[in-house]
């Protein structure tokens, strides 16, 4: 049985393939999260380059720390703006290897509601 390390990394590499396979070199809007915190960034991999970035840990979501749906929201909207400043209309979503589920889908809708398309 794999644990959960695994399974993540499984999930991972399945999440990347598809991305690779679909992507048609649009930008890739990437996940993270981690206990107390969730980031963001707009990656251009035929760059190599990041776009844009937004987190939690930014002083313009000073009050909304923390890593909760209200948050991850916040964070949606902030790279949303960011992306559309840097000249971003679509990206391609990358959940890493996290469930697109509670906090990450929480990001995922604010961003989409804020203008960019995925």
């Amino acid at each position: 049985m794999a644990n959960t390390k695994e399974l993540f990394e499984q999930r991972r590499r399945r999440v990347r393939t598809q991305i690779s396979k679909k992507g048609g070199g649009a930008p890739r809007l990437s996940v993270h999260r981690s206990g107390r915190h969730i980031y963001a960034q707009i990656i251009d991999d035929a760059k190599g380059a990041t776009l844009a970035s937004a987190s939690t840990l930014d002083k313009a979501l000073k009050g909304k720390t923390g890593c909760n749906k209200i948050a991850a929201s916040s964070v949606g909207k902030l790279i949303a703006e960011r992306g559309k400043k840097a000249g971003v209309k679509a990206v391609v979503f990358d959940r890493g290897g996290f469930l697109y589920h509670g906090k990450v889908k929480a990001l995922a809708d604010a961003a989409r509601e804020a203008g960019l398309k995925f």
